[in-house]
């Protein structure tokens, strides 16, 4: 079966955090250049899909406008489009030591999470993103 699927033999395991990380990561990078970007399309930046087609506001907006505004180190003005950036930016910073640690075979491949552990994480990233659509409910003026 090693040659039907190469790709899937050589791949490596990341763990949850990693998957989370590594897209912060690259939402880092557009968003340092994102002002950039909509210089050129004369500021028609990514509309939110809930929020374009009913009114309400989803649980990550403002993501855009956190990310570009932390990655120009406005702290405060990413809080105010959505402080669920600030756990995503501190998540990011503790997960890319270990992420190279790991590339340079420092450190171990992540091991699989016991079933508990799981439903566990499920529940609370439940409440984090609950505790984040109430956040933009209010902002909106929908609380």
């Amino acid at each position: 079966m090693t040659g039907v699927y190469p790709a899937l033999v050589l791949r490596r395991a990341y763990s949850v955090p990693e998957h989370i990380s590594m897209f912060a990561a690259g939402a880092a990078a557009v968003g340092s250049v994102y002002p950039t970007l909509m210089r050129f399309t004369h500021g028609h930046g990514l509309p939110c899909p809930l929020r374009t087609l009913t009114g309400v506001p989803c649980p990550f907006c403002g993501m855009t406008t956190a990310t570009v505004s932390i990655t120009h180190g406005d702290w405060a003005g990413a809080g105010g489009a959505n402080p669920l950036v600030y756990l995503v930016a501190a998540l990011l910073a503790v997960t890319a030591p270990v992420m190279v640690a790991r590339a340079a075979g420092l450190t171990a491949a992540p091991k699989p999470w016991p079933a508990a552990a799981k439903r566990r994480t499920v529940l609370v990233l439940a409440g984090v993103v609950a505790m984040s659509w109430l956040f933009q409910l209010h902002r909106f003026g929908f609380l």
